[in-house]
């Protein structure tokens, strides 16, 4: 080519150029202008500027800057397409409003829960559930109706990062809906999620079962089997009630006994309740037990001794050593279930309650004889045998040292009126039976056990 057309083309193109860059450092620069100020605001106020419409005038600069670069320079290279966004990570801050699982709690086995996303680095905001298990979807709009737009009505109860309340699904099934009141925290996310996943493994017919949660913008929701007859407390403390019948005080004893065994030996992952609490276990019309709300348990496995954590749970309740040290077993679970157990054998409120009944219960054991414990409001309609067995069962429980403390499959044998001793387990006939013999087995058993160890 002659050099006349080289300097032609030069000088021709020149200019077009210098428009590119001038255009491409102009957009440059509004974009680092305008981005940080569009985040301010967005964090400022989510409705003058929510996120998801910044990234769409973001997409359009971005669009427009491609279109004018490549026509100037004609190169073939450049693209108008928009990028397709990664629709997980879009996921992360706004989950569709179908997002949500429901969980058939009679099928078995447990199928685990496991998440996509997160609002902060370790809270999942969505939930899916391995192939196999039956769900429905819940919209939040399905549960404002279930519970007529959250009523005061429905109100069930009332902890300290959620509402509980009574809702009736389109169905026609009834459920305990548990609505996190601040879903900005990090802790409740992390909590919520806990819950889910853990009631998600456990199936058991003392404890309560998850139906289904709702994750959608701002409302994180448990829906939760919903247990008609109110709490062990109310039942036990609030004296505008009826005393509670001794029958249904034992079955009580020996439902949650259950249920603490299940989760401490039989399910998998094994898991510490770590909130054992007469608040936390729910009756049904029957008065037979389930033990609920799972938001600060933790699982365990059989590799570690103990785990170091923050102490939580509730005064009145908790071990010592977990108190002093913030070393966790399922033997700090056994302690507040003692606790328990004090309460149906006294109607006291748990407060000081352990310090106050230990010497009385050793000194019951060696009398054979109860009066002072046993709750005034019984006078003397209750059964000798059981009140000695849950007498047993409650010192063996409240041992200061962890290690001999029974197991929880233990204290359902006692209450039995079996008793086992290592690999033997034999049947107590009530006419051989003292309740200061039946502690001593158990302290026995215990010692074996821990030995085994």
């Amino acid at each position: 080519m002659h050099n006349w057309l080289r300097c032609m083309g030069f000088f021709l193109g020149l200019p077009f150029a210098l428009a590119s860059v001038v255009i491409t450092m102009f957009i440059t620069v509004f974009t680092f202008i305008f981005m940080p100020l569009a985040w301010t605001l967005s964090c400022c106020s989510s409705c003058c500027c929510p996120y998801h419409k910044m990234r769409e005038v973001v997409k359009i600069l971005a669009t427009i800057h491609l279109y004018v670069v490549g026509w100037i320079t004609c190169d073939p290279l450049w693209s108008s397409e928009p990028v397709i966004e990664n629709r997980q990570d879009y996921q992360h801050h706004y989950p569709p409003q179908d997002d949500v699982v429901r969980m058939a709690p009679q099928l078995s086995p447990p199928l685990p829960i496991t998440t996509i996303g997160s609002k902060n680095s370790s809270s999942p905001k969505s939930l899916t559930v391995s192939a196999g298990l039956t769900k429905r979807s819940f919209t939040y709009q399905e549960l404002v109706i279930a519970t007529n737009n959250f009523s005061a009505v429905n109100l069930l109860g009332e902890g300290g990062f959620s509402h509980v309340y009574k809702g009736t699904l389109s169905n026609g099934t009834e459920a305990a809906i548990k609505r996190l009141k601040d879903t900005t925290s990090k802790q409740t996310d992390v909590e919520f999620m806990k819950e889910a996943d853990i009631l998600s493994l456990v199936h058991h017919r003392h404890l309560v079962s998850l139906i289904g949660c709702c994750i959608s913008e701002g409302n994180w929701l448990l829906v939760c089997e919903y247990v008609p007859n109110k709490t062990l407390k109310f039942h036990l403390h609030d004296r505008e009630q009826p005393t509670l019948a001794w029958k249904d005080r034992f079955r009580i004893a020996l439902d949650s006994a259950k249920g603490l065994a299940y989760l401490h030996e039989d399910c998998q992952p094994r898991v510490i309740h770590r909130d054992i609490k007469a608040a936390n276990i729910l009756l049904d019309h029957s008065f037979r037990a389930k033990i609920a709300d799972f938001g600060i348990a933790k699982h365990f496995s059989d590799e570690k001794t103990h785990i170091s954590t923050v102490v939580k749970g509730t005064h009145g309740y908790l071990s010592p050593e977990y108190v002093s040290s913030g070393k966790l077993t399922d033997k700090s679970d056994v302690f507040s279930y003692g606790v328990l157990l004090l309460e149906l054998i006294t109607g006291r409120r748990p407060v000081h309650l352990a310090d106050w009944a230990r010497p009385l219960l050793k000194q019951a054991l060696e009398d054979g004889k109860y009066d002072v414990l046993v709750d005034p409001f019984l006078e003397s309609y209750y059964n000798p045998i059981e009140l000695g067995r849950m007498v047993a069962c409650a010192y063996a429980c409240l041992c200061h040292s962890a290690s001999l403390r029974p197991s929880m499959s233990q204290i359902v044998r006692a209450l039995e009126g079996l008793i086992s001793l290592g690999e033997y387990t034999i049947q107590v006939q009530p006419s051989m039976l003292s309740a200061n013999i039946l502690y001593h087995e158990i302290l026995k058993s215990s010692i074996e056990d821990s030995n085994r160890n």
